[in-house]
């Protein structure tokens, strides 16, 4: 299982949209590289939920539910369908991950436009010790 980041501004897609839908296809995602991430995810993959704009924190957990599948007319971006597992028990905001030094690579710090990135397991399981999760 590989694990991700997912980035949606709350104004136009919030943890609540999700959780109310209870699953969605991740599109609109107009980036190179982005669109690498998502053309890489597998069922069964993870990703947090990071609330952008306003708020800046990864506040839940969402699972990749199937394969990537054309998004638009000419078939060369791509969605992938998630669905919500669960809120963290607290949010992990920006500030908190780039005050962590173990965090230092995390591709959310060095590449902090990209809306779909990749998250190591050593960052995964920090993110949820720093979120009161079990690991």
């Amino acid at each position: 299982m590989a694990y991700w980041l997912m980035k949606s501004e709350a104004e136009k897609y919030g943890w609540t949209d999700l959780v109310r839908d209870g699953a969605t296809d991740w599109d609109g995602v107009r980036n190179n590289a982005a669109r690498l991430h998502l053309r890489a995810m597998k069922p069964g993959d993870e990703a947090f939920f990071y609330q952008s704009m306003a708020d800046k924190a990864i506040i839940g957990i969402m699972r990749i539910t199937g394969p990537q599948s054309p998004d638009g007319a000419d078939g060369s971006w791509v969605k992938v369908p998630v669905e919500p597992m669960r809120a963290l028990s607290r949010p992990v905001t920006l500030a908190e991950i780039k005050a962590e030094p173990d965090l230092a690579k995390m591709e959310l710090i060095r590449q902090s436009r990209l809306s779909v990135a990749p998250v190591r397991a050593d960052e995964w399981a920090k993110i949820l010790k720093m979120a009161n999760e079990r690991v």
